[in-house]
């Protein structure tokens, strides 16, 4: 188990909007390690502009186990989805999510697939919307497969896209895609939002799970607001989660200031949790 935070490699153009630590990799990595954080995940948008080798050496270097690389930017700076009535943006957010999908086996972590799913949309009926995404999500899944990469689906809140917002919606696909490395992850922001009881979500749906989102109700750090991290983090554990466990929150009042924040509620709770020194 490792306590992780996202980071936005250099490719990714600097924004409040970014939920990830920002600047160059080396400042960032440290700054964590430094911290205490075990891993990252990465938030990237154009893996061709990076130097492969050294994003892996430099976490190493600093002890961090990569995690985790998310596509949420192919849909965030890019517009690109699975499901656009275009079939030239559907194949472009393929073809660049294989590309994130060799990045990540490089560095021995698993993928997300968030925003760039697309959403339903006036051109096309709820049913080609799904086939589209089902599709998609297989191509990608047997692409990943023989390179030893998972793909995690998120759950998202209505307010970001109207597509797959439950974890009901969520298992569904899953099942439908039915690909053994193409399964789930939790944010419990998005579930907070999205689920009658987070906690019964979180019981009911862990067999899908495969990584975790962290972030309080109003997505800033943990401790900031209102969520009850220490019963989150005791039932993740009680369903037999021993995986990575990432922040993804708005950098408020600053990165610095959010990861120290994060880091110092957390750690109290993991140490409780799941032994001192176990993360």
């Amino acid at each position: 188990m490792r306590l992780c935070y996202q980071v936005a490699t250099p490719d990714v153009a600097i924004a409040d909007s970014v939920t990830a630590y920002q600047g160059p990799l080396e400042k960032s990595f440290s700054d964590l390690a430094k911290l205490g954080y075990k891993g990252v995940e990465l938030m990237t948008l154009n893996p061709s502009e990076l130097d492969w080798d050294f994003v892996k050496s430099e976490a190493e270097k600093n002890g961090l186990k990569v995690v985790l690389v998310c596509t949420g930017e192919i849909w965030g700076q890019l517009g690109l989805s699975y499901t656009s009535p275009k079939a030239e943006v559907r194949a472009e957010a393929i073809r660049r999510s294989k590309e994130i999908i060799d990045f990540a086996a490089h560095l021995g972590a698993n993928i997300n697939i968030g925003r760039v799913r697309g959403q339903y949309c006036a051109e096309l009926t709820k049913e080609q919307t799904e086939e589209y995404a089902v599709k998609a999500f297989q191509e990608l899944a047997d692409y990943a497969a023989p390179k030893n990469v998972k793909i995690a689906l998120e759950t998202v809140t209505i307010m970001q896209t109207n597509f797959i917002n439950t974890c009901a919606e969520g298992a569904d696909m899953v099942d439908r895609v039915n690909r053994p490395n193409f399964r789930l992850m939790l944010d419990v922001f998005h579930l907070n939002l999205e689920e009658k009881n987070l906690f019964d979500a979180i019981r009911q749906y862990s067999p899908y799970n495969i990584h975790v989102h962290l972030a309080d109700n109003n997505r800033r750090y943990p401790g900031h607001c209102g969520l009850d991290f220490e019963k989150i983090i005791s039932t993740f554990k009680e369903c037999g989660y021993d995986g990575a466990y990432t922040t993804e929150i708005f950098q408020i009042p600053s990165q610095e200031g959010a990861a120290k924040g994060a880091i110092e509620h957390l750690q109290p709770i993991f140490d409780k949790v799941y032994g001192p020194q176990n993360y």
